[in-house]
């Protein structure tokens, strides 16, 4: 651990690794209106605007490939989570004054959790989870001869564990622009806070909140290394903030997820209520969510004998996503408030929601979508079809990335037309940091830079993408046989 005292003027650091991006932002430009936005203000808008937010609108939720435009995407989930977790940092800001002697911090709280938020699911493969279970299970299958020559376990690790967060710390800080080694220039504060699993993937511990998963890649080392000094953190260190970013996902999936359960017909209202009843009968918060939204429900059937039954569904769903979220996220504030000391001291190794009075009410509802959504055959049926695309895309890339005609150069010539077409079909930018590698990518080895090269052409594809290219692909390949040339080229 290091010996600096972390503190919220470090945690809210808002410098950048890029000097000329520290100098620039302090000039008032030329023949343009002085800069208004705090550093981390300026954070949120880069990614914003950055072209894997919009992919998100293509990428699975819960429903992978969903006709119904009302059920969520991942981008409408990001942006929800983001409004939750703005919230959550205005009132620690303007209510309770959390860092009110660091400057800035009114606006850098509320900016710092709302850009966590938004980017929190940015790396994450194709079909969700799904697409993390099957990028891994490749390697697994595979480890034998893709992964046998690593000699470092953290680098065989990073594949045979791999974690859209890792991806999304990535794409963030290395391969979103091209034309240096630094990514959207973050500010320290963003970075850290972004790190839900600032560990690296050779030290996960199931048990620990900060460490059951990881979240970087080896090829990132030295930009959580450079971060974690500017902002007084250390592996295993949660910044505080991430917490509160966590529990606004925890509550927007679970209570959002049981909304489009009931939008899509999987279950009812009074599924729901019912079901809540039964296994929250001794919580208040729980009794207190039925009670409000049972009210609801009969006012709506009064007022109004005309609805339908998937119209008094929705409209009582609404008002159930209304009061369960409310109590939700002050339930958080409050928790988060109460033990502010040991989240800035990084000494908390359960989630926020665990330490608050929502987690009876947040385990019922993630019981009841994985009883009534995500067990349902229509979602099992669709994920087993993104499963197989994207094994069968890893064999197709896998095999255009290691045959070349010379395996020490990687832009040399592949030797088939068939994996020469699709080596053209890796993004652009992919391919020149494979190809023209920074000073810190060529110390890896050749083998790690093929592989992350790999997932990073996989993890950056949206769902419909995956599916066509695989259907385009598997109909080019002709008298290909991927797994002939595979056991040929990957020893």
């Amino acid at each position: 651990m290091t010996d600096i005292k972390i503190d919220w003027k470090l945690l809210l650091n808002e410098g950048r690794r890029k000097k000329e991006s520290q100098s620039a932002a302090c000039a008032k430009p030329k023949n343009s209106m002085a800069e208004t936005r705090t550093e981390i203000e300026r954070d949120f808008d880069r990614i914003l605007f950055s072209t894997p937010v919009r992919r998100l609108a293509d990428k699975t939720q819960v429903f992978p490939l969903d006709k119904n435009d009302s059920v969520r995407t991942r981008l409408t989930h990001s942006h929800e989570v983001s409004n939750l977790a703005r919230s959550i940092g205005s009132a620690l800001a303007f209510n309770f004054d959390i860092a009110e002697s660091v400057k800035n911090s009114k606006r850098n709280l509320p900016a710092l959790l709302a850009l966590t938020g938004l980017a929190h699911d940015l790396g994450n493969p194709p079909f969700g989870h799904q697409g993390e279970g099957a990028i891994q299970s490749w390697f697994a299958e595979n480890k034998d001869t893709v992964l046998e020559i690593l000699t470092n376990e953290q680098h065989r690790q990073d594949f045979l564990k791999f974690e859209g967060n890792a991806q999304g710390f990535r794409l963030l800080t290395r391969l979103q622009l091209i034309n240096d080694d630094f990514g959207l220039d973050l500010t320290h504060a963003s970075l850290t806070a972004l790190m839900k699993y600032p560990t690296p993937s050779h030290q996960v511990v199931k048990n620990h909140v900060a460490k059951k998963k990881h979240g970087f890649f080896a090829s990132e080392q030295h930009v959580v290394d450079y971060v974690h000094k500017e902002t007084g953190l250390a592996l295993g260190i949660r910044h505080p903030l991430a917490y509160v970013m966590e529990a606004c996902d925890d509550i927007a999936y679970v209570v959002l997820d049981a909304e489009d359960a009931v939008k899509k017909g999987l279950a009812s209202f009074s599924d729901l209520m019912a079901f809540l009843n039964n296994a929250g009968a001794d919580d208040p918060l729980v009794q207190k969510v039925i009670k409000d939204s049972q009210e609801k429900h009969t006012e709506h059937q009064k007022a109004s004998q005309k609805l339908s039954p998937a119209e008094l569904n929705d409209v009582s769903m609404q008002r159930f996503r209304v009061f369960a979220i409310g109590a939700m996220v002050g339930s958080a504030t409050d928790a988060f408030r109460e033990n502010e000391a040991d989240f800035v001291a990084g000494t908390v190794a359960v989630p926020l929601l665990e330490k608050s009075t929502a987690e009876t009410l947040r385990k019922t509802l993630k019981n009841f979508s994985f009883m009534h959504a995500y067990k349902h055959r229509s979602v099992l049926e669709v994920e087993l079809q993104g499963y197989n695309v994207i094994r069968g895309l890893m064999d197709f890339f896998w095999a255009a990335i290691v045959d070349r005609e010379d395996p020490m150069k990687p832009e040399s010539d592949r030797k088939r037309p068939f994996t020469k077409y699709v080596y053209g079909r890796i993004s652009e930018n992919y391919r020149r940091i494979f190809e023209n590698p920074s000073s810190i990518d060529s110390g890896l080895p050749m083998r790690y830079r093929e592989c992350i090269l790999l997932t990073d052409m996989i993890s950056g594809m949206t769902d419909s993408y995956a599916v066509n290219l695989y259907e385009e692909l598997l109909g080019l390949k002709g008298a290909f046989d991927s797994k002939t040339l595979f056991s040929n080229v990957v020893t």
